[in-house]
């Protein structure tokens, strides 16, 4: 027992020798470790301070995103009223050219929302906002630029709302970090109803798409509610590569994301079987192309059944255009905002537009102005530029084109509407034949005696004063005689004789044929007073060489006065503007202005009449079959422009002619202008309800002698037929016409200051001379 109790002892011994260094070394060991333990955690302390600073404040300047307005701030639409009478949309307006369509959640099917949620988050209807294994995998991929999906549907509403898209480095950790701070946010004020709501709308779609019911209008020229079960998974399996999932432009890639959604909808339980395989079996009609609404009979309306240009879907027509930038106008006037401002307003605000534009009309026209034989033989592409307005007698604008050929871009220039010339004897009807027949100046019989003014005037020709105006050949010289002869108030419109119109406007005065322009007839280009030129003057009221001239549009409106009675009505476009929450922001006024009396104004409309009856008439070649026409042509000086206003029982039209930079039109290369407005309007016109104007009763029928211009007496042998106001029907002729001679005493109207022995030596006649009426 000693023994052994010995040998532990030194056992016991041996191993504290053994020990001693063994325990110095590892206390010396354990003392480092707990050195470097403690300044790892004070260093994640640090850095974990650090990190909580940096979040918090990222979160506190990161904006919350909100709902409420996202779309209000969405497509304008412009609608237009089908030959049912149904409003369809014409056009769509958005900002950069993007195809954006709000619909309602409750109007968007539950299979087409199932689709893109399995597509994109499966789990949507049970995560606050994150998947965070989601996120996890979108932090790698930032870390290794490896790019998938990973963000839920709460996350790529934030982020198409934001545009906070960063994705590079940290740049891209921190853009996550503020996505699922948004996300988390945004899941605690709104519903999952109102979010999706909101994704379903602005998904970016491809091709310039948003939202599924662009999307289903787009590709399968449908609303949303009628898409089929594939249809639907094939516009979700776009989203997580647009461009490459294309259904059209890359089938086979979009194929392969269909079938992965359909399975995922078919194992989540939200497809049964037969519908899987009625899915995967079914053929696909894609369209690529925007689709606006369905008819009555479910007949699509696509842009090619809208309009004449191949490019409508980019370029939109004249009349949109038109539409655009009436609006822009009224917005100008309504909140006192630039026109780009306005711009701005009316394609970003979702806006209802409601359109007087006749679809079929004005598909028509863009035909005809796409084809070059409407205005040369040959089909020469080297002809001037032409436009085109149709209205009604209520100044709705039912078409325009504003120029030859090809549309080539949106808000080009509209010839119709923008560019202002000068009318040549267009005016005359407007400015000095109707406002002297209302008056009662003037009757249907009155003559004139085809002889020049004779001007003291160093303005105007010769710089010297003389004979004004001279008359225009057919050819479009001017004559270097006047024929001396008389012509009755007819025969003088029908022939477009400036000699006439000059005299007419010296009895009223050029101020009160001013007055009824501007004022009464609202042709607000003329010029009062500008650099020393005014258009209170002869010439531009008796000629139309105006300084700066008229615009078709307005034409147009002034003319509405010769087939309605007498009435002005503001041209339009645009009937009604409702913003986004259904409120009016304009309503035009169809308020007419009585400019003209019914009787003067069928007195003007069978006056015109006869421009195209007559065998002088300057409109003639434009006659039509069974419908009446009433018509004046205008030439301006050195042939830069040619002009049609022509007036049908239902329409009014305008047709202008002439080249950008004024020349003279080569005639030789391109119709005159009742040629081609017969190419143009004829078998539209032609095929009108109501084929003549609605006469007056305070306007009668009489015979007059052809001699004098009064009242057939008994002795008159050589009558015609006039129209007269009963309140200035001319007395009765004696018939003491002396043979076929004038009667003496024949006035001539000269302005003061006239060398009457230079005027008959200029004319070879003596006449009497009178400063204020002419019989």
């Amino acid at each position: 027992m000693e023994k052994a109790a010995l040998f532990f002892k030194k056992l016991r011994r041996t191993f504290r020798k053994v020990m001693r260094p063994i325990k110095k070394t590892a206390g010396t060991v354990g003392t480092a470790l707990l050195c470097v333990f403690l300044v790892a955690v004070l260093s994640i302390t640090i850095i974990g301070s650090a990190f909580t600073v940096y979040i918090v404040n990222l979160m506190e300047g990161t904006s919350e995103v909100v709902l409420d307005n996202v779309s209000s701030s969405y497509t304008t639409y412009i609608y237009a009223q089908d030959s049912s009478g149904e409003w369809i949309p014409y056009d769509i307006l958005t900002s950069e050219g993007e195809k954006r369509i709000w619909c309602q959640l409750e109007d968007i099917p539950e299979m087409v929302q199932d689709a893109f949620v399995y597509s994109e988050d499966e789990r949507y209807w049970s995560h606050d906002g994150v998947d965070f294994q989601g996120i996890l995998s979108a932090l790698y991929d930032t870390i290794t630029g490896f790019k998938r999906g990973g963000s839920t549907i709460t996350q790529q509403t934030v982020k198409n709302l934001t545009g906070d898209k960063e994705v590079d480095h940290f740049g891209g950790i921190a853009r996550k970090l503020r996505e699922v701070y948004r996300a988390v946010q945004l899941e605690k004020k709104y519903s999952k109803d109102d979010i999706l709501e909101t994704y379903l709308n602005i998904i970016p779609l491809n091709n310039n798409i948003y939202g599924v019911q662009a999307a289903a209008n787009y590709y399968y020229n449908k609303d949303v509610s009628e898409l089929s079960l594939a249809e639907a998974v094939s516009i979700a399996a776009i989203t997580r590569s647009p461009y490459f999932n294309d259904p059209i432009t890359h089938p086979e890639n979009n194929r392969e994301r269909f079938e992965i959604i359909l399975n995922l909808m078919l194992e989540n339980g939200v497809i049964s079987t037969v519908e899987y395989d009625q899915a995967m079996n079914e053929e696909l009609h894609l369209i690529g192309s925007m689709s606006y609404a369905k008819t009555e009979d479910n007949q699509k309306i696509d842009a090619s059944q809208l309009s004449a240009y191949d490019n409508f879907d980019d370029v939109s027509s004249y009349y949109v255009d038109s539409v655009i930038n009436q609006c822009c106008d009224i917005f100008m006037d309504k909140y006192g905002i630039t026109w780009e401002e306005a711009y701005e307003k009316l394609r970003s605000g979702g806006y209802e537009v409601y359109t007087c534009v006749d679809l079929d009309l004005q598909k028509k026209i863009e035909e005809k102005y796409l084809d070059y034989y409407t205005f040369s033989e040959d089909g020469n592409h080297d002809v001037p530029q032409s436009a085109f307005i149709v209205m009604n007698y209520s100044g709705q604008v039912l078409a325009v084109v504003g120029g030859i050929g090809p549309k080539e871009a949106p808000l080009c220039l509209n010839r119709a509407t923008q560019s202002a010339r000068q009318p040549g004897s267009a005016i005359k009807p407007l400015a000095s034949y109707s406002l002297a027949i209302d008056k009662d100046i003037i009757t249907w019989s009155t003559r004139f005696l085809d002889v020049p003014l004779l001007i003291k005037d160093t303005s105007m020709e010769n710089g010297y004063g003389g004979a004004w105006p001279r008359n225009y050949s057919t050819t479009g010289a001017y004559r270097t005689s006047w024929s001396k002869d008389f012509n009755f108030t007819y025969q003088c419109l029908q022939r477009s004789l400036n000699t006439t119109a000059a005299q007419i406007v010296e009895l009223l005065t050029p101020a009160a044929c001013f007055e009824q322009l501007y004022y009464k007839l609202h042709l607000d280009t003329l010029v009062l007073y500008k650099d020393g030129k005014t258009d209170v003057a002869r010439s531009p009221m008796s000629v139309g060489a105006l300084t700066e001239g008229v615009t078709l549009q307005d034409m147009a409106a002034a003319y509405q006065i010769f087939g309605n009675g007498g009435y002005y009505y503001d041209s339009t476009f645009v009937t009604r503007i409702l913003d986004n929450s259904g409120e009016v922001v304009y309503n035009h006024r169809y308020t007419g202005e009585m400019v003209l009396s019914e009787s003067s104004a069928y007195v003007m409309n069978r006056l015109m009449e006869t421009v195209v009856s007559g065998s002088r008439g300057t409109a003639r070649k434009a006659k039509l079959d069974g419908v009446e026409l009433i018509a004046k042509t205008g030439t301006t000086q050195d042939w830069n422009d040619l002009w049609f206003m022509g007036c049908t029982p239902e329409y009014v039209t305008g047709l202008w002619i002439g080249h950008d930079t004024p020349k003279e039109i080569d005639t030789d290369n391109c119709y005159g202008s009742p040629d081609m407005w017969s190419n143009i309007f004829k078998d539209i016109a032609e095929n009108e309800e109501i084929k003549t104007f609605k006469p007056s009763s305070d306007v009668v029928t009489r015979e007059f002698c052809t001699v004098t211009g009064l009242v057939a007496g008994e002795n008159c042998t050589s009558t015609s037929t006039g129209y007269y106001k009963r309140t200035n029907i001319p007395g009765v002729c004696s018939g003491e016409h002396l043979g076929d001679n004038i009667p003496s005493g024949t006035t001539v109207i000269v302005t003061d200051g006239v060398d009457t022995d230079e005027f008959e030596q200029m004319t070879g006649e003596h006449y009497n001379y009178r400063f204020d009426i002419l019989n």
